[in-house]
């Protein structure tokens, strides 16, 4: 059993699906489908740049997206391997919107409509320089919990990514003091290059401003199961898959579980598509025993099937 995963926010680069766009007709179609509906030539940003607006998370969202469609697509058409026996898709934040549509859940149009307005929220949910995010390492979520409810900071889980990797929301302020007591305990820590504190309580806005869009977009049940970030377990219903789109702003993304709980239903192979290998590094930090591959360019294509 295999399942198809698609990345988020940090694995974009200039020039990613380059590759795909000068070989397929068909791909520069989506692209130029994007900037039309988009308005703006996000095309060019991820294909030249500069890194700076492929970085703003107004652009990131829809940019990821294009770029993991594009390849979908050419595995689709272009090999023998069949993507359709795929147990379950899920993907990491934005991700989860590529794995709606290549479950054909939403449609392209939508899907960028949609990430078009939630880059925008999320970005806009928290002023400039009052918010980020840190990463801890080599500490496992529980005594992360326990350090911040026995101190009382105001931080948030955000993302629970692998085994000794989690990413702690909060103000500045706050992610600060919060900082110094990791320091005085030893714990490793990385500031991330955001812009806003994703995926906890202060994203309240850009969940009032998502919740009527996502009410208002017809979704359709997937064709291949979800995991969901919130829930981490299959979803198919697409009434409550609107549902947990719209919490997914506020609450922790639970990759890690959602890997254990694909792995618990029998997955002993994940596929990772889209730009760069960050899934495909937090699952080795989970179970080294399951088969992994990416997929971002021609040759991948040619070998996942020797695979």
């Amino acid at each position: 059993m295999f399942s198809i995963i698609f990345p988020g926010q940090g694995s974009q680069v200039i020039g990613m699906a380059r590759e795909f766009y000068d070989n397929f007709g068909y791909v520069r179609q989506y692209f130029t489908n994007a900037d039309e509906i988009l308005n703006k030539k996000l095309s060019k940003i991820i294909l030249d740049g500069p890194k700076e607006e492929l970085d703003q998370t107004e652009n990131t969202q829809s940019a990821i997206f294009l770029a993991s469609y594009s390849i979908y697509k050419v595995l689709e058409k272009e090999s023998q391997f069949n993507e359709k026996k795929a147990s379950f898709h899920a993907g990491h934040s934005l991700g989860e919107y590529s794995a709606l549509c290549c479950s054909k859940s939403i449609n392209f149009e939508q899907t960028i409509n949609l990430l078009k307005f939630r880059g925008k929220a999320m970005q806009n949910a928290v002023p400039k320089g009052v918010g980020g995010m840190i990463a801890i390492l080599g500490v496992e979520i529980e005594k992360i919990n326990e350090l911040i409810s026995t101190n009382s900071f105001k931080c948030f889980i955000a993302n629970d990514n692998s085994v000794g990797q989690t990413v702690v929301s909060g103000k500045l302020e706050s992610l600060e003091t919060f900082s110094e007591n990791l320091k005085k305990n030893k714990i490793k820590f990385v500031k991330l290059p955001v812009s806003a504190p994703f995926h906890c309580p202060l994203m309240e806005k850009a969940t009032v401003d998502m919740k009527k869009i996502i009410e208002d977009t017809k979704f359709d049940d997937p064709i291949i199961s979800i995991i969901s970030n919130v829930s981490a377990n299959p979803e198919n219903k697409s009434e409550n898959i609107k549902k947990l789109l719209i919490q997914q702003i506020e609450k922790p993304v639970r990759w890690r579980e959602s890997v254990i709980k694909m792995i618990d239903l029998g997955v002993n192979r994940f596929i990772e598509i889209g730009p760069g290998k960050v899934l495909s590094g937090l699952i080795k930090r989970i179970d080294r025993n399951v088969k992994i591959n990416q997929v971002n360019n021609l040759e991948d294509i040619k070998n996942i099937l020797n695979d």
